[in-house]
């Protein structure tokens, strides 16, 4: 229990941190040069240059191509045409293929994204080079100039916005399956019909069950915040108080499930099965952990609408990433409160028939 508690969070924290990485920084590459000139070797070298893509091969035929990626060796070939440099020279409009390994769209999508501005980039460079060479030049009037600013996330790591929902998740871990075990745990070893004997009231008896889990669940909080800081670099932006206030909202609703399962559940792996599959499982994919849920059916996101998780990662990302706080998030804490009373009363209610 020591271990579950104290140990893992931190360790699934630094595992999870680093593994749900959605950037794409190595791109593997192969290249069909039909051309060999300078021109489309200029262009391989700003494609190489950029830091996204890495040449896997060149290659000498499109059956190449197509075994590159057959077999997962490349996500990308870039086919350039044998009048590649001519037409350039005549000012006429280049044809250049790109093919991609669209098994994992996201993947494929990023990278074709770096390909094209790479691309745009070298033909707006090339061009201004011509007009230069030929005396030509012409500053054009009323150019449009975007000014990007990019907030919360400067660097556009997808870690900074994953690593702080893995807050919610580790809580969910530790309050929810842990209670259901325990509890059942004292069924299986028959201190429950103890207590049951004792002058000890039901509700007493949830209460003292409970607590204990609260503290653990605000331990693991101050564990993995400062994990977080240590490892990450992720500080905490906004209200930290605020961030307690709305994890202990939340921990109803988790106590509660637990509470729940524990009274359907016979064993310690039976409720370990249900906790897992039939609650956490859901509330995962159904938060908008890893999900987006604005991309989901729409029945799905009218589904998600009685998922405390979601909430609570609305508010995690808020208070963690954006520094906002009680003015912003209080109808998400609000709601958490309302889950968190219903569902720990209900489940009360029914544990304390059970005892009876």
């Amino acid at each position: 229990m020591f271990g579950i508690i104290l140990i893992a969070p931190v360790i699934q924290l630094i595992f999870l941190g680093y593994a749900a990485n959605l950037d794409i920084e190595k791109i593997k590459l192969i290249v069909f040069d039909q051309d060999k000139t300078s021109t489309s070797r200029k262009l391989v070298e700003e494609l190489t240059s950029s830091g996204y893509f890495v040449i896997q091969e060149y290659v000498n035929d499109y059956k190449s191509v197509t075994t590159y990626l057959d077999y997962n060796k490349a996500i990308v070939a870039v086919v350039i045409p044998n009048d590649f440099e001519k037409k350039i020279n005549r000012r006429e409009t280049t044809k250049l293929q790109a093919i991609f390994d669209a098994a994992d769209g996201n993947t494929a999508s990023i990278a074709a994204g770096y390909l094209q501005q790479i691309i745009l980039q070298f033909a707006k460079n090339t061009s201004f080079q011509m007009m230069q060479k030929s005396g030509n030049l012409i500053i054009p009037v009323g150019n449009i100039t975007p000014e990007i600013r990019v907030w919360y996330n400067p660097t556009l790591k997808t870690r900074n916005y994953m690593v702080p929902g893995i807050v919610g998740l580790l809580l969910s871990i530790v309050t929810l399956l842990l209670t259901s075990l325990a509890v059942v745990k004292e069924k299986e070893i028959g201190t429950m019909e103890q207590l049951i004997v004792t002058p000890l009231k039901p509700y007493q008896i949830i209460i003292g069950k409970l607590v204990p889990f609260i503290l653990l669940g605000f331990l693991s909080i101050v564990i993995v915040l400062t994990a977080m800081r240590i490892v990450f670099d992720i500080p905490v932006k906004g209200s930290i108080p605020f961030l307690f206030l709305s994890a202990f909202f939340y921990i109803l609703s988790t106590l509660g499930l637990g509470l729940f399962v524990s009274t359907i559940s016979k064993t310690q792996q039976q409720a370990m099965m249900i906790a897992v599959f039939a609650v956490m499982m859901p509330m995962v994919f159904l938060s908008g952990f890893a999900f987006p849920i604005e991309n989901m059916p729409e029945i799905i996101q009218y589904i998600s609408y009685i998922i405390p998780l979601k909430y609570f990662i609305n508010i995690i990302r808020g208070v963690i990433s954006k520094g906002l706080g009680f003015a912003e998030l209080w109808i998400n804490a609000l709601v958490l409160l309302i889950m968190g009373i219903f569902i720990i009363v209900l489940s009360s209610l029914r544990f304390q028939r059970r005892l009876d």
